[in-house]
């Protein structure tokens, strides 16, 4: 859908949106340092200090807690030489079924918060060429580390929240691997000490700020350098993070089939980030908070919740849209309001013929608790075009 005018340099995408997202967004969008404007995503919802699905441009200043504390936030899918048939056939001839899969996954990708992936059980992948780069890229920029001694053991980690593995079948009933993650703590921790530096900053400047969420760094001072350095480390831990993840996946869903997968695609893609583009002819630092690259012809991966389609999907480019497009279907209730609206009972509906992990833990992930990722993607028709819906058969996500 064409976008509408929200207010002072503010373009909303998305059609169902509540007063609080387009008031963090305008706040946002009044910055001096913003410019041409702020791109709303279908999927805004309300945010720390800026909406989730906003994608803001500023000339020679970022705000940190824009970016987020989940800094490269992502996705990753795969698409791999088999089918459904495939799969139907296995279950059939061994008289297992995809629960089967789904503990090897568990077993060999550590789920929940604070898990590390070093353990006897995981040792044959232990991701040293990843970690190699890691830790030549910190020592090379003297980026300071110590308060995530255990980032190294961080890598090839999932964690909870919203984020997931799933194994899915496209239009034709081929076959995907799917899932969801960042830069787990050590880019919390990062973020977390660029946003207390930004707020301390503006303070001593005497800087009056809508919200303090929306305090940022001057670009030429030491502080801003520091942050950007450090965040592109970050960015870099959550892509290699995701990757590492996707080649157990392959690993394990191989053995499970009883052949090597054969990628014939793999899309790895950031949605919370900063970088440096040109948009109407000036370079900008274009932070997206829950947004993807849609630049002309760039692929990326669009989520839905744990029980609905997600998208396979190329950018159009759109100039208004500041080449992105939306990253997921968009919380419409918080976790706290969906344990309160559902029960476990209705998360075992909704995931009906889907095999997942049961537990009242996932109620707040339940697909009623986002908007609808059919509208989303109709209002971002003029920002992607579609290649491939996925439905999973398949979800795993941390507690």
């Amino acid at each position: 859908m064409p976008p509408t005018k929200a207010g002072h340099q503010l373009l909303n995408w998305a059609s169902h949106i509540d007063t609080n997202t387009l008031e963090q967004a305008r706040e946002t969008a009044s910055m001096p340092f913003v410019s041409p404007h702020v791109a709303l995503m279908p999927d805004a919802h309300a945010g720390k200090g800026s909406a989730v699905g906003t994608v803001i441009p500023t000339n020679r200043a970022v705000i940190p807690a824009a970016v987020g504390v989940d800094i490269g936030c992502g996705m990753i899918a795969a698409r791999t030489q088999f089918t459904k048939d495939d799969i139907d056939d296995l279950v059939e001839s061994t008289g297992t079924g995809l629960d089967v899969l789904r503990h090897a996954v568990e077993a060999a990708i550590p789920l929940s918060p604070g898990n590390y992936n070093l353990t006897d059980a995981l040792d044959k992948w232990y991701a040293e060429p990843k970690i190699r780069e890691l830790t030549e890229l910190a020592e090379r920029n003297n980026i300071d580390l110590t308060h995530s001694p255990k980032w190294r053991e961080q890598l090839g980690s999932l964690g909870g929240g919203n984020h997931f593995i799933e194994l899915c079948l496209d239009e034709d009933d081929r076959v995907w691997m799917f899932l969801h993650s960042g830069s787990r703590g050590v880019g919390n921790k990062i973020a977390q000490k660029h946003i207390k530096i930004a707020q301390k900053l503006c303070a001593q400047w005497h800087i009056q700020l809508p919200n303090k969420d929306l305090a940022y760094l001057p670009q030429g001072t030491p502080e801003f350098e520091r942050y950007i350095t450090e965040l592109r480390w970050a960015q870099r831990f959550a892509y290699l993070n995701r990757a590492e993840m996707m080649d157990r996946f392959a690993h394990v869903l191989g053995a499970w089939m009883g052949s090597t997968v054969e990628e014939s695609e793999r899309i790895n893609c950031h949605h919370n980030y900063t970088e440096l583009e040109e948009h109407y002819g000036k370079t900008v630092w274009l932070t997206r908070k829950g947004a993807v690259n849609a630049h002309q012809g760039v692929k990326a991966v669009i989520p839905g919740s744990m029980g609905t389609r997600s998208y396979v999907v190329t950018g159009k480019g759109s100039q208004p849209g500041l080449c992105s497009a939306p990253h997921g279907a968009g919380r419409q209730f918080s976790r706290t309001e969906a344990k309160k609206r559902f029960t476990e009972a209705d998360l075992a509906a909704a995931m009906a013929g889907i095999e997942y992990r049961h537990g009242a833990e996932w109620i707040d992930e339940i697909p009623a608790a986002y908007k609808d990722i059919d509208q989303v993607m109709e209002d971002a028709s003029d920002l992607v075009s579609v290649d491939h819906v996925l439905r999973q058969i398949l979800n795993v996500k941390g507690t």
